[in-house]
């Protein structure tokens, strides 16, 4: 990867550069010049600080580069980069911590003056720490982290933090990195899972380590996390990693940090790490499959929900539907037709007794798919209107939002209301959605159920 913060020389000796990635007129035009009056920090060991100011703009190979005084020390982030969890690199790591406990200190000596966090825009000494113009040193890492470099996205700082505790969650990160061999955002999913608190307890990436460190690098790492994070802030968190880390002014040998654990526990805490990243990868396999089958699922969700809803709606008994008590036969197979213009299943179940259920199983279905798309769309108004509606305006084709009955005629057959049955022939054009109308004539057969109310107990249909 090109660094675009680094160290190099000039006609008078190495300085420390900005390579902003811009020709000369693109750096005209975004007023890149500005920061040059920016400044960063020299923070000592001692606590003592002064600003650290560029000294001037050159032209290289038709990009310009911001320049300034020479911090001799080395780049915070590639001192992390160079731990890796597959070899023994336990000098690596000493190195690694010296800086970052320095890094802290020079955080807490700053206090509230507002200096860059991320690590690829530190450069730590030997006694002392140099904290990059924000301005200048943030458009130098996003050009490295972009294009081919997107994986090496800002994996140390999360954009919801302020403050301490940003400083207490980038030092968590970068411990964690250096103590556990392995950084706890590997993955492209670096903001979401911060904010989520994904990514491998310490106490199962480093069984050994010692608990209060790894406590509060937990700690610091749950900091975004609202529901999980504990009562400390991030200066308590600061505070108490360094007590830790510190003895006097010397950082603790990296060694001392871990203690061998009885042969019983760590094998608990291997079987715990293997279910863990069980866990893990089955999510992410769910994830990435209902990523790429979206849209069949979303389809497979509402036919779930049409089916479910059809199938407890036709079980459970509800006091609260309408009946037909009080109607005589014929208002009750008008009443029919009406309530299926309307996608009203309820009162159409209340009609019927034994007659085929076709009419009311599609009045069901439009009405979940028309309740389905208003949560979705978070809208109350109705996805279709009634074809007698539609009519009355004009009823021009085609019609996709239309369903329902118009000139519907109902002649009497045969019986009567004291009779045991009544039959009736019920004449109409049915619409449906995008299609054309279909001529139905209907014999339909009413009976008196239990209570005596007249119920539908046969359509026989005729469709042309």
């Amino acid at each position: 990867m090109q660094r675009r913060i680094f160290i190099s020389d000039t006609d008078n000796g190495p300085v420390v550069y900005f390579d902003t990635g811009l020709e000369p007129r693109s750096f005209a035009r975004t007023k890149m010049a500005q920061s040059l009056i920016e400044p960063g920090f020299v923070v000592s060991s001692d606590g003592t600080h002064k600003p650290w100011k560029p000294a001037g703009v050159n032209d290289m190979d038709g990009f310009m580069r911001v320049w300034g005084p020479l911090f001799d020390g080395t780049r915070l982030d590639v001192l992390l980069e160079e731990i890796n969890p597959d070899t023994d690199c336990t000098q690596a790591k000493q190195k690694a911590l010296d800086a970052v406990v320095l890094w802290i200190k020079a955080k807490l000596f700053l206090g509230e003056t507002k200096a860059v966090i991320n690590p690829g825009a530190s450069f730590v000494g030997e006694n002392n720490v140099f904290f990059a113009p924000e301005h200048i040193s943030t458009r130098c890492l996003f050009i490295e982290q972009t294009g081919e470099n997107v994986s090496q996205q800002d994996r140390y700082n999360c954009p919801d933090l302020i403050d301490t505790n940003a400083t207490a969650f980038c030092a968590g990160v970068m411990l964690y990195k250096i103590l556990t061999g392995s950084h706890p955002y590997p993955t492209l999913e670096i903001y979401q899972n911060m904010r989520e608190g994904v990514y491998m307890p310490v106490n199962l990436a480093a069984p050994d380590l010692n608990e209060n460190i790894s406590g509060l690098i937990q700690e610091a790492l749950l900091l975004p996390v609202v529901k999980k994070r504990s009562s400390k802030n991030g200066a308590a968190i600061l505070s108490q990693i360094i007590n830790i880390l510190c003895i006097k002014t010397k950082v603790v040998d990296v060694s001392s940090l871990y203690t061998p654990l009885p042969a019983e526990k760590k094998a608990h805490l291997l079987k715990q790490k293997k279910q863990y990243l069980f866990r893990q990868a089955s999510a992410k396999a769910i994830k990435d499959f209902a990523v790429r089958n979206r849209k069949v699922l979303i389809g497979a969700g509402i036919v779930l929900f049409i089916f479910l809803f059809i199938f407890f709606n036709s079980l459970k008994p509800n006091p609260n539907r309408p009946e037909t008590e009080g109607m005589t036969s014929d208002s009750v197979a008008a009443a029919y037709y009406s309530a299926f213009s309307v996608l009203d299943h309820f009162f159409m179940e209340a009609c019927v007794l034994g007659a085929d259920r076709g009419d009311i199983n599609i009045a069901a279905s439009l009405y979940a798919v028309n309740r389905a798309r208003q949560a979705y769309e978070g809208s109350y108004a109705p996805q279709y209107i009634t074809a007698q509606t539609w009519q009355e305006h004009g009823g021009s084709l085609p019609a996709p939002n239309v369903f329902g009955v118009t000139d519907f005629s109902l002649q009497h057959i045969s019986g009567n209301e004291n009779d045991a049955a009544v039959t009736y022939r019920a004449d109409y054009l049915l619409w449906a959605p995008d299609e054309d109308a279909r001529n139905r004539s209907d014999v339909l057969t009413l009976r008196r159920d239990r209570f005596k109310n007249w119920r539908i107990t046969e359509i026989l249909r005729t469709e042309r």
